[in-house]
């Protein structure tokens, strides 16, 4: 068994206590040394140490009647760095600009140009979020796009609905911005984004199943993001269903939905206003559907939770998750939860904005885990 030397125990006890202040600060001394759970030493060594690196700063004193002067809080710098969220999407780029509490400051959105590079356009994105956040650069950048990420490079291997898209993005960027960059598969950031924000907080082992125009997966096993061999995990619109040679996207995309909705009476040209209108007996044959891809899932992974996002998910929400766990008890002996996606806004970016932060803050400490 390794002990951690003097240096790496100042820097996990500095992580941890930054962490505690992005979460629940600002914080007195006192506050910080309980939630902790650190000495009273380590924790004015760390203060200390935090404050003269430009980490935290003084932000008040403690509204509490006391004899004596009150006690000073501490909060963590917000405009000490910035990173920057990208969603690539089949028509637009939409970025976010964020500070190290999460905080939005800027927002860009630009058309997709199958002419331009597509480093040179997801710079120029980039460039006009900073502009809109009046700040002059960023300490890190993820990117969610659509289709295959090799693993090994980093870089897009895939993407159907951008056929120029396939080369380039990954070092063209780091070259332009001169910043640690991530691009990652859109669906995987709403993995990450639920397993952080939203409904599989708390479960380390869980599958997401994204339902929207198109069909997608995400892993989460043991708190680690499954990506496959060729970084193809997921992919579940390519799964057969079994019927007539079909796949499961002609099951469960916007289309299949909007026929489905059309069949019931219901809105056929909005899906999602469709499933939100949530008539039973559409929702019924809906569940149907969805169980046949999570079934395949769980048969495979057993991941014991499933999440249901994307529009399609969200707007089924608890009606549509229940139903659907209610088919899989009858389906497969294996215990799973379902349960709709909550996180907020936009998942893509969210969870981007959410891992380049975690990335940042990795960086600040020198750890890697």
């Amino acid at each position: 068994m390794h002990t951690a030397s003097p240096h790496t125990a100042r820097l996990i006890n500095d992580r941890m206590a930054y962490e505690v202040l992005l979460s629940h600060g600002p914080l007195s001394r006192a506050e910080l040394q309980q939630r902790t759970g650190l000495s009273r030493a380590t924790v004015a060594e760390l203060v200390d140490r935090m404050v003269e690196s430009g980490l935290i700063s003084q932000a008040g004193q403690a509204q509490t009647r006391r004899r004596g002067p009150n006690a000073l809080l501490y909060g963590v710098v917000a405009d000490r760095a910035h990173v920057a969220g990208v969603e690539v999407r089949p028509d637009r780029i939409l970025v976010s600009v964020n500070d190290v509490t999460g905080h939005q400051l800027g927002t860009a959105e630009l058309p997709q140009d199958p002419a331009a590079e597509p480093d040179r356009l997801v710079y120029d994105a980039i460039t006009a979020a900073l502009a809109d956040a009046r700040i002059g650069g960023l300490d890190g950048v993820v990117i969610g796009t659509l289709g295959v990420v090799d693993p090994v490079s980093g870089d897009v291997a895939y993407i159907q609905a951008l056929p120029t898209w396939h080369s380039n993005l990954l070092p063209g960027l780091r070259a332009r911005l001169g910043v640690p960059v991530l691009v990652e598969n859109e669906v995987n950031l709403v993995g990450l984004a639920e397993h952080r924000l939203g409904a599989a907080r708390g479960h380390d082992t869980f599958a997401l199943l994204s339902l929207g125009e198109g069909l997608g997966g995400a892993v989460i096993l043991d708190g680690r993001l499954h990506r496959g061999r060729s970084g193809g995990a997921g992919e579940l619109a390519y799964a057969p269903t079994g019927v007539g040679g079909g796949r499961l996207n002609q099951l469960v995309d916007g289309p299949a939905v909007r026929a489905l909705a059309a069949r019931h009476g219901l809105p056929a040209g909005d899906a999602v206003e469709a499933v939100r209108q949530a008539a039973p007996r559409f929702l019924d044959e809906l569940a149907e559907r969805v169980t046949v891809a999570a079934q395949g899932v769980c048969a495979v992974l057993d991941p014991g939770f499933v999440v249901l996002a994307g529009e399609i998910g969200r707007a089924g929400g608890p009606a549509l998750a229940a139903r659907v766990e209610e088919r899989l008890r009858e389906a497969t002996p294996l215990p799973t939860q379902v349960a709709a996606g909550t996180v907020e806004g936009d998942p893509v970016l969210r969870g981007a904005v959410v891992i380049a932060l975690e990335r940042l803050h990795r960086q600040t400490f020198g750890l890697t885990t």
